[in-house]
């Protein structure tokens, strides 16, 4: 297939991501092609019990329950280190002790 110079660069730019993004394939074990008997067989070989799947009332697979919470602003997982009532004082866990640096200028 001959291409003139202007389409040539047109389709080549179409593959070109903008700055700061990045390009994601999947491949090898985690395919989508192959992934579900992939990840079987690495539990089989494993010897990693299936997971779980949780249904409801109807016999129908539902979600399951999450009891993470996510951070507003990035959105990953936060980690529960103490909940207390309301009204009440948190305990407070006393910092790491600081060494004072003494530089000596005279």
């Amino acid at each position: 297939m001959t291409l003139a110079t202007s389409e040539f660069i047109r389709r080549f730019l179409i593959h070109v991501l903008p700055k700061g993004f990045h390009r994601i394939r999947y491949y090898g074990l985690l395919a989508k092609s192959s992934c579900a008997e992939n990840l079987a067989r690495a539990r089989e070989l494993l010897a990693v019990p299936k997971p779980q799947v949780l249904t409801d009332n109807d016999g129908g697979p539902t979600e399951p329950s999450t009891t993470a919470h996510l951070c507003p602003c990035c959105g990953g997982r936060m980690i529960i280190i103490e909940a207390f009532a309301p009204g009440c004082q948190p305990y407070h866990r006393p910092s790491a002790t600081t060494v004072a640096i003494r530089i000596d200028t005279s």
